[in-house]
């Protein structure tokens, strides 16, 4: 068997067989696939698509190519969540504490952020001391005592992903509805979870900009999941703005815990309890949606969530002071408002720019070996469909350089002001 014969047939929009995938993912992983013909077959994928039968497959094939973790020692059903991922996208924080509040045990494996969308990892690394990398006895262990854990991705899941994903990212074949499924499904099922709730993200900060798109994603993303047994909910969500007020890695870390104290931005709190309630149904620890909600509202009322937020810190060697005092994280030297130059309502926040402009804080990466200034970032003080004033802020850029003219004219062009705005829906559609 031969790689250019592989990559013509693909190009040409003939369906790949089991044998065909499973040369190409071991040629990967091997390295005896030059990383050329690699991103040939990416492309050709990009452009003619792949079946459903070629998409199950190649997500099989990759979650082969490495460890598929054992968590039959922790007792009950084991729910995860995933993000497709945006901006200011902090959810799993007080998610996996408020879903573990109930009762279900949560292994959640995240990652780390590239480009304009924030990692769930680097967030809680800005809790000192925090650990994401621990032993997988070490989280079994964690999990079963304290009811969730999050942790990064061990080397040996799904190696096959590693290598293509990063040749994803220099090919411009990211938001390929094929290569994007098999990743994330590939690496959730090598991590040996019962259910999970997907969160797709759709618009304008989103890898999937039109709602067509991102359907189409979800639809792939929940066949793949139920075609190997694992119970699979996936939620459309929006993401034309960025989600809560606030973006940056210690400024998520406060909104999250604010929500866990009962505060926090309307629209991050929807979301969480929306995606909380399909897990928990999943989880057969309430008979609907609603009697889910009821339980995990209860969570938040009783501090029961709080304080598995804190034992999550505290099990992962972090310092668990940051619940009462969030000066314990990194702090910015200079909060610098933008201006509002005139008064109507917010009718525009272009999500992937205000991501883009807390990158060039220092507050993300544009490569995966940039070091992160956790104390950066962006609070919004007003969101789409809300009045402001001339004269008011429209937000706070938190900056360790006092020069960020920059970064002010970025967000200026990219927020406007109409005299007309609807509030946009937070919750599209469910695919189950």
């Amino acid at each position: 068997m031969k790689m250019i014969n592989i990559i013509d047939k693909k190009r040409n929009g003939t369906e790949l067989n089991d044998d065909e995938i499973q040369f190409f993912v071991d040629g990967v992983v091997n390295d005896t696939i030059p990383d050329y013909q690699i991103s040939a077959l990416l492309m050709a994928i990009y452009f003619q698509g792949m079946t459903k039968s070629e998409r199950s497959s190649l997500t099989m094939k990759m979650m082969q190519s490495g460890e598929h973790l054992d968590l039959t020692s922790i007792p009950g059903i084991k729910v995860d969540k995933h993000s497709t991922g945006g901006v200011g996208d902090k959810v799993s924080l007080p998610l996996a504490a408020m879903v573990a509040a109930t009762g279900i045990p949560v292994p959640m494996i995240s990652g780390r952020g590239l480009g304009h969308t924030g990692g769930t990892l680097d967030k809680l690394e800005a809790i000192p001391g925090y650990q994401v990398e621990i032993s997988e006895q070490a989280f079994l262990k964690q999990v079963s005592q304290e009811g969730l854990a999050i942790i990064g991705a061990t080397k040996n899941i799904a190696p096959a992903d590693k290598r293509i994903y990063s040749l994803r990212d220099v090919t411009d074949t990211v938001d390929s509805i094929p290569l994007i499924a098999s990743s994330i499904m590939s690496k959730k099922i090598a991590s040996g979870t019962d259910a999970l709730v997907i969160d797709v993200k759709t618009g304008s900060g989103a890898f999937m900009k039109t709602l067509d798109k991102s359907i189409e994603l979800a639809q792939a993303l929940v066949e793949i999941g139920k075609s190997v047994g694992m119970k699979c909910i996936a939620v459309i969500s929006d993401m034309n703005q960025p989600l809560g007020n606030k973006i940056g890695n210690a400024l998520e870390i406060e909104e999250s815990i604010d929500l866990l104290k009962g505060q926090g931005p309307a629209d991050l709190k929807e979301l969480v309890l929306t995606l909380g309630s399909y897990m928990v149904v999943l989880g057969e620890k309430a008979n609907n949606f609603d009697e889910a909600k009821e339980l995990l509202k209860d969570t938040i009322t009783s501090g029961k969530a709080l304080e598995r937020f804190r034992a999550l810190i505290k099990a992962q060697k972090g310092d668990t002071r940051v619940i009462e005092d969030y000066t314990v994280m990194p702090q910015a030297k200079y909060r610098i408002p933008l201006i509002a130059q005139k008064s109507g309502v917010i009718s525009e926040i272009e999500a992937d720019e205000v991501g883009i402009a807390s990158m060039m804080l220092g507050g993300g990466r544009q490569k995966t070996d940039d070091q992160l200034d956790y104390a950066v970032g962006i609070e919004l003080h007003k969101k789409i469909g809300d009045t402001i004033h001339e004269g008011e802020p429209i937000l706070t850029i938190y900056s360790d350089q006092k020069n960020v003219d920059e970064v002010k004219q970025l967000l200026t062009n990219n927020i406007k002001i109409s005299d007309h705005a609807e509030k946009p829906q937070m919750i599209y559609q469910i695919i189950k």
